[in-house]
């Protein structure tokens, strides 16, 4: 077969154009030379609602300091370091601080605040405490309250019979009483109000950081415990929001109201009060069907906020509750049938998809 050479096409003028500009250097496959093209500083993006990814590259303006969430890393050919984002989140600035806020991270522990939390672990003097953060967290054995109240030191019976007070999957609601160097959190049960928890269910909120207060998490507010008076004859109910994310819903026993009431019992009279043997006890109370419909609505309505992307807290709950049970009587009336025994009709309870999101709408617009 035939060879046929032909004469080179003419060089297009816009590549003359271009190396005259002095923006670059083109090579002979017509290629530009992008370490020498000169190009403008990057500015970083303030705005709060920009979100940016894993490496993507901030700002290379040396007046800025990088904070959380971000790394530098020199380009090969200047010596001004390039600020990088190392998650993926928001900016936060903070004067001439650049930091990302990630959308989703570990419970980061404070001191005083009030976490629900999961024995992992237990030890010669001490339990391991599940509370999603990046390291367990410590429950001594000092840390917590003798059954009758008793004060004294603890002994080596004590740390014998250490699995009658905690064992490994129980639940329980503590306070951070320290940090240690390391991160991890040292805990404490010694208020009344702490300690086991039972007769409830447990729920976990998603990406729940417990810095900020963004949606879809738990957010640090004036009570993370209150009692509801539950509607159709279910009650009252005890809601925990831990600040780390895990929530419990529970029925409120006689135990509850006596030992977590506040200001009925000392700790010096527990000894006196009639729970005072079963503070400890892993054995569940009966519930009725009317609180386990009521326990179930409460996590709806929390799962519908999380879902909706609405920061979870007393005000929010109890308003996503109370447009639960506006939107169940709507749903009755309309459909011509009264509560019997047993309740609603087949699927009213649920709280997702759209009835979920009305929900979540109507506690929004009445904030």
């Amino acid at each position: 077969m035939p060879i046929s050479i032909r004469p080179p096409s003419p060089v297009d003028q816009n590549y003359h154009a271009f190396e005259s500009s002095g923006e670059g250097s083109i090579d002979s496959e017509g290629d530009v030379d992008m370490a020498t093209t000169s190009r403008p500083r990057k500015r970083p993006r303030l705005s709060s609602k920009h979100l940016v990814t894993p490496g993507e590259s901030l700002t290379d303006d040396p007046q800025w300091m990088r904070g959380h969430g971000t790394y530098t890393h020199p380009p090969p050919t200047t010596t001004t370091p390039t600020i990088h984002a190392s998650v993926a989140g928001t900016i936060l600035r903070t004067n001439k601080l650049l930091s990302i806020t990630p959308l989703r991270a570990r419970y980061t522990p404070e001191i005083g605040d009030l976490v629900v939390g999961r024995i992992v672990e237990v030890q010669t003097k001490r339990w391991k405490v599940d509370l999603s953060a990046p390291l367990l967290a410590h429950l001594p054995l000092s840390a917590i309250n003798l059954p009758g109240g008793i004060l004294r030191r603890r002994t080596t019976t004590d740390e014998l019979q250490i699995r009658t007070f905690f064992a490994e999957g129980d639940l329980l609601v503590a306070e951070v009483q320290s940090i240690f160097q390391d991160g991890a959190a040292s805990l404490h049960t010694r208020s009344l109000k702490y300690g086991k928890l039972r007769n409830g269910v447990f729920l976990a909120v998603s990406g729940a950081g417990g810095s900020g207060g963004g949606g879809g998490r738990v957010v640090r507010s004036r009570r993370q415990v209150w009692t509801i008076s539950t509607a159709n004859g279910g009650g009252e109910v005890d809601v925990v929001l831990g600040v780390n994310g895990y929530i419990w819903i529970a029925k409120r026993t006689a135990v509850d109201a006596e030992a977590r009431g506040g200001s009925q019992v000392s700790i010096t009279r527990l000894e006196e009060s009639s729970g005072s043997g079963s503070i400890y006890s892993s054995q569940n109370e009966e519930i009725g069907t009317q609180t386990r419909r009521e326990i179930a609505r409460l996590a709806g309505v929390v799962r519908a906020l999380v879902e909706g992307g609405v920061r979870v807290d007393e005000e929010m709950v109890m308003r996503g509750y109370e447009r639960s049970l506006e939107v169940e009587m709507e749903e009755g009336e309309g459909e011509g049938e009264g509560e019997g025994e047993g309740g609603g009709g087949e699927g009213v309870d649920y709280l997702g998809g759209e009835r979920g999101k009305s929900v979540v709408a109507a506690a929004v617009a009445a904030a």
